[in-house]
C-alpha cells in the first residue's frame, strides 16, 4: 500500500482575455495584491478561435497569460478559480464597459507534467474538486513540449500558447530549484 505524499507546490498561471486593456491591467493589479508578483507575462494575442464570448464581452477580443512568482498548494485551484470569478463580477457591476462581461480570468495551474485548467463546467474528461469547481488536464508534457489532447480548446494548441507554457515551465523549475 503506497502512502500519501506532500506534494510539491505549482505555478499559477491565469489566461486573462477582454477587448479593453483598462480591464486586463485591473485584472492583473487585483491578482498581484492576492497571489503576488507577476513573475512572466506572455505577448497578448488574439482570441478568435470561438465565437462563444461575442454575446458578453465583445468582438476583438486579446488574451495574455500571467505566470505568478509565488508557487502555490496543488489543492489551492478551488480557491483560485471562486476568486477570479469573484472579480470577474466585481468589475462588471462597476460598469466602467459596455459589456455585461468586460473581463475572463481562468486560472491553472503548470507542473512539470502538465498544465490544469479549472473551470466550472463539467464534462467527460473533468474531475470534480470541490464547491462547483473541476480541474481539466488541458495539455500535457511529452517529448520536450506541451501536447494537447482532443479536448484542448483551439487556443491551447496555438504555438504561441505552448512555446509560452514552455518558457512558464523553465520558470517553474528555477522558482522550485530556489524554494
Amino acid at each position: 500500500m503506497a502512502e500519501p505524499r506532500p506534494q510539491v507546490p505549482v505555478l499559477l498561471l491565469v489566461a486573462a482575455f477582454s477587448r479593453h486593456e483598462e480591464a486586463l491591467s485591473w485584472g492583473s493589479e487585483r491578482l498581484e495584491e492576492c497571489y503576488g508578483p507577476i513573475g512572466l507575462v506572455s505577448n497578448p494575442f488574439p482570441f478568435n478561435q470561438t465565437t462563444y464570448y461575442a454575446a458578453t464581452m465583445g468582438m476583438d477580443l486579446r488574451k495574455r497569460f500571467l505566470a505568478f512568482r509565488d508557487l502555490v498548494a496543488p489543492d489551492s485551484l478551488p480557491d483560485i478559480k471562486l476568486h477570479t470569478n469573484a472579480l470577474e463580477s466585481e468589475l462588471a457591476c462597476l460598469q466602467r464597459f459596455p459589456e455585461i462581461r468586460p473581463l475572463n480570468l481562468d486560472p491553472g495551474h503548470l507542473s512539470l507534467g502538465k498544465f490544469l485548467l479549472a473551470t466550472t463546467k463539467d464534462q467527460a474528461h473533468r474531475v470534480y474538486l470541490r464547491d462547483g469547481i473541476f480541474a481539466e488536464v488541458t495539455l500535457r508534457y511529452e517529448a520536450g513540449a506541451f501536447e494537447p489532447w482532443p479536448w484542448t480548446y483551439a487556443d491551447y494548441r496555438q504555438e504561441c500558447v505552448r512555446s509560452f507554457l514552455r518558457d512558464a515551465r523553465d520558470y517553474y523549475r528555477e522558482r522550485l530549484r530556489e524554494s
